[in-house]
């Protein structure tokens, strides 16, 4: 019997094989989507209640039993169940579970209801790359301005994911790229505006299940010019002050400075701001700022700054007259950083500092200062002045005498050069004349000239020779008395030599020519009567 009831059975199956490959040929199954490691439930057609006969098949090369509501036969195994007692349910999902199904009720008839079961798997982990500079110790990626970066993502599902790719620049999202084949893109010329958030979206199209990954993608740019160092001092603080500035990149860059040589540091920090004690400076010094950017160049670029003391040059010596102005001018050369300059009022008192007022006028012009002082005065002004330079490295004075003195009477000393020039020139001609009294008549450059006064320049001149031989003959007084009274008559012509100057003087030519005449003969018989005495014996 047992045998019997078999064969029945085995006939049932085969005519539900051949039933089933007629209805999937001809498309009527229903589908049913599930996840692997989900569970899924198959529904038998419309069938309900309880009293009809429900049988499942799994159809593969041939139909495979699985589970039927007659109890008396047991499930192919734990994972199959029915639900309300003709859907069948499958817990645990595999991809070894896709397939054809078939659900077989038996009432007053028998029918058939297939069902295709597709199981969906992932997607999976997703994995992202772009080709960029670097990461930051959070992870998160940069990329050269300029440079290409390649991006890729991949992600293992069953059947194969699509593949989405979205940009997002910290603002308004936007589609960036979207292929169901190809998973990777390449970007040139990387910009500022291509920072942001970049985030790669795989899908499964059966279940629809999704997973993505974003990753943060930032564009950094070195500064475009060399960094700039200085050193200033602030008016809060007389304390030095480093300074380097590497303007223009992104994100800013690191700055180490240095003090040379030896390459000691001095400080290191991200605003490139080192403030120096006393202790640290020296004249002629040097320090080095480098400064490291992320993105390069490798070695860092620097700039270099050397502090110097100031240097003072100005006049020593000043004058001005009583009630007028006067300008000091100092002049600083060599200060760096910049020294603060300072005017005082003598080298007793340092810390009097003059302060412009209604008699005093100062001026500064980048490292040039002036002191003008209003209205000169002895007892206000004369003596020294101060111009002091000072900066953090140094600090330098030089001394200025000033001498006030009473203005000069400038016609008085004209007056009085004329006049020597005037006698000069007068005793000049006068020489002429006397050695060569015929130079009046021949030179025309004379004519028209005073010539009495010359004329009496030339007989004062012989009168004074006179004069002398008396003095030197003084012992022979009685001797002389009587050379005296034969002389008379010689005197009384000099006499009259001097009333023939005198016509000459009053434009007597005729006398003037006579005159002349005269005292040539009047030389002679001179000359004549000193021969004569000295003859004589003593």
């Amino acid at each position: 019997m047992a045998a019997g009831g078999r064969a029945p059975e085995l006939r049932v199956l085969l005519c539900l094989g051949a039933l089933l490959a007629r209805w999937v040929t001809a498309g009527l199954e229903a589908v049913v989507i599930g996840e692997v490691h989900e569970n899924v439930t198959l529904q038998c057609g419309n069938i309900s209640g309880s009293s009809v006969l429900v049988t499942w098949y799994r159809n593969d090369s041939e139909p495979v039993f699985l589970l039927s509501s007659n109890s008396s036969l047991p499930p192919a195994g734990p994972r199959y169940s029915l639900v309300n007692t003709s859907s069948l349910y499958i817990r645990d999902l595999s991809l070894q579970d896709e397939g054809n199904y078939t659900c077989q009720e038996v009432l007053s008839d028998t029918r058939s209801f297939p069902v295709w079961l597709q199981v969906a798997g992932g997607p999976y982990q997703i994995e992202v790359n772009i080709s960029t500079t670097g990461a930051l110790p959070n992870g998160t990626l940069y990329a050269a301005k300029g440079s290409q970066v390649d991006f890729s993502c991949t992600s293992s599902a069953r059947p194969s994911p699509t593949i989405e790719w979205w940009f997002q620049a910290y603002s308004n999202p936007e589609l960036f790229e979207k292929n169901l084949t190809v998973n990777n893109f390449t970007l040139m010329g990387m910009s500022q505006n291509l920072q942001g958030n970049y985030t790669c979206l795989a899908t499964n199209p059966l279940s629809r299940r999704q997973r993505k990954v974003t990753t943060e993608l930032l564009v950094y740019s070195p500064p475009p010019s060399p960094p700039q160092c200085s050193a200033e001092t602030s008016p809060e603080s007389p304390a030095l002050q480093l300074i380097c500035r590497w303007d223009g990149g992104y994100p800013d860059p690191d700055f180490l400075w240095t003090a040379e040589p030896g390459g000691v540091i001095v400080g290191d920090s991200k605003l490139g701001l080192e403030v120096l004690n006393e202790s640290q400076l020296s004249d002629g010094k040097k320090f080095r700022c480098v400064g490291n950017h992320i993105v390069g160049p490798e070695s860092g670029a620097s700039c270099a700054v050397q502090i110097r003391s100031p240097t003072l040059l100005t006049e020593p010596m000043k004058t001005c007259f009583v009630g007028g102005n006067v300008t000091l001018t100092c002049q600083v050369s060599g200060a760096y950083p910049l020294a603060k300059i300072q005017w005082l009022r003598n080298l007793t008192q340092p810390e009097a500092v003059i302060q412009p007022n209604s008699r005093y006028l100062i001026t500064q012009n980048g490292q040039s200062s002036t002191l003008t002082i209003l209205n000169c005065s002895q007892d206000l002004h004369e003596g020294y002045y101060v111009c002091r330079a000072e900066n953090p490295v140094g600090v330098r004075g030089v001394d200025i005498w000033l001498s006030v003195k009473e203005p000069v009477n400038i016609g008085g000393i004209l007056g009085t050069i004329i006049s020597l020039l005037l006698l000069g020139l007068a005793t000049i001609s006068g020489l002429m004349l006397y050695y060569s009294p015929a130079f009046c008549w021949k030179g025309s450059t004379f004519r028209g000239r005073d010539m009495g006064d010359v004329m009496v320049l030339v007989d004062s001149e012989e009168e004074e020779e006179e004069e002398e031989e008396e003095k030197e003959d003084a012992a022979e007084e009685e001797e002389e008395e009587t050379h005296e009274r034969e002389e008379l008559p010689k005197e009384v012509r000099k006499h009259g030599h001097i009333h023939r100057v005198t016509a000459l003087v009053n434009g007597n030519l005729e006398q003037m020519g006579n005159g002349l005449w005269d005292l040539q003969e009047d030389n002679s018989e001179q000359q004549s009567d000193i021969v004569q005495e000295d003859d004589r014996p003593i």
